[in-house]
């Protein structure tokens, strides 16, 4: 056999296990070799950890696990009763109450983040790592969406995430620890969403901003750079999702019989992948992992399959159904496959 007959096998041998691997993983397999070998989790004994978003569905959820592992939690949302709430579920699962401390906030009055930033260093006597999980997602047609719900968007998603990174980056850089900055990004930052344009555009730009910091910095050594990139999770993201409209909320339900990963599930991956201070972690349950794996690293394969699956049938394996109606479906021809037609999914 020739050396390039030889690479040509293990290539084969490699694609094979990678393609069988990801059909039954829900993490990328990095990280899911990971949770088998390294989970590393003691990595958070004693570490100060803020978390933003921290009173209800993924945040919350972190706020728990990394409560199990000794962390000093500094909990961040704009409602303080349920900061309380999952204050006392930390404390249930092992936590003491001094290493506990919440700071009710609301992300988007950026002037206001310098003072809170010194409230936590002033209460702990430092910060290790900065959770920025606060943000919104989103439903609606892309042509319908007021530009003030961008403007909306990127004030929760993207600014507020930024000008908190920023300080906690100063601080990071010149104190001898250094610090880890973690951001809740989503599948959508990695491969577009339909019905989610602002979402969608708001998670591309965090991956933006955060790799360039990630390698402008490498060479400091102080600092750690993790995006957590989620799938659909059972959490109430839909009932307040962002529309195309101001002020006007999606207000609909997930379901637990929706084919979500949960949101325990979600935060343990996460915590693992940020205690083995992984760049980037992918999230979700089949095909989505799959189908980000094509979208990422086979485009050419991916512009082949859109043009037989429906962004209805994207939305309806996203949401587990149609949550927005297509503007545009009654104009569309339908998708044919080698001559024939079939109808789009309704």
């Amino acid at each position: 056999m020739g050396l390039l007959s030889f690479v040509g096998l293990c290539y084969l041998i490699y694609i094979t296990i990678h393609s069988l691997l990801s059909l039954a993983a829900d993490s990328d397999l990095y990280l899911f070799f990971i949770e088998k070998f390294s989970k590393k989790l003691h990595y958070f004994h004693n570490k100060v950890v803020w978390i933003t978003g921290a009173s209800s569905g993924i945040g919350e959820a972190l706020a728990i696990e990394l409560s199990k592992h000794g962390a000093k939690l500094v909990l961040s949302a704009r409602n303080s009763i349920q900061l309380e709430r999952v204050k006392n579920l930390c404390v249930q699962n092992g936590a003491h109450p001094q290493f506990l401390y919440t700071l009710p906030m609301d992300v988007t009055q950026t002037k206001h983040h310098k003072r809170y930033f010194d409230q936590v260093i002033q209460q702990f006597g430092g910060l290790d790592i900065l959770i920025n999980n606060a943000g919104r997602s989103q439903r609606a047609n892309w042509e319908e969406i007021d530009l003030e719900v961008d403007r909306e968007m990127f004030d929760l998603n993207v600014f507020g995430v930024l000008n908190l990174s920023r300080i906690a980056v100063k601080h990071f850089l010149n104190v001898e620890h250094g610090g880890h900055v973690v951001v809740t990004s989503s599948i959508a930052g990695v491969i577009g969403a339909p019905y989610s344009g602002s979402y969608t555009g708001s998670k591309h730009a965090i991956h933006g901003y955060f790799d360039a910091l990630r390698r402008e910095k490498q060479e400091t050594k102080k600092l750690t750079v993790t995006l957590l990139c989620p799938g659909p999770t059972l959490t109430n993201f839909l009932k307040e999702s962002f529309t195309a409209q101001p002020g006007v909320k999606f207000n609909q339900s997930a379901s637990v019989q929706d084919k979500r990963m949960s949101a325990e599930r979600c935060a343990y991956l996460s915590a693992v992948a940020i205690a083995n201070r992984l760049d980037e972690a992918w999230l979700g349950k089949f095909p989505i992992l799959p189908m980000t794996y094509i979208g990422r690293y086979c485009p050419n394969i991916a512009r082949v399959l859109g043009r037989y699956v429906t962004s209805e049938m994207l939305q309806k394996l996203r949401d587990s159904r149609n949550t927005v109606a297509d503007s545009s479906a009654q104009n569309r021809p339908p998708p044919t496959f080698g001559g024939g037609k079939v109808s789009a999914v309704k």
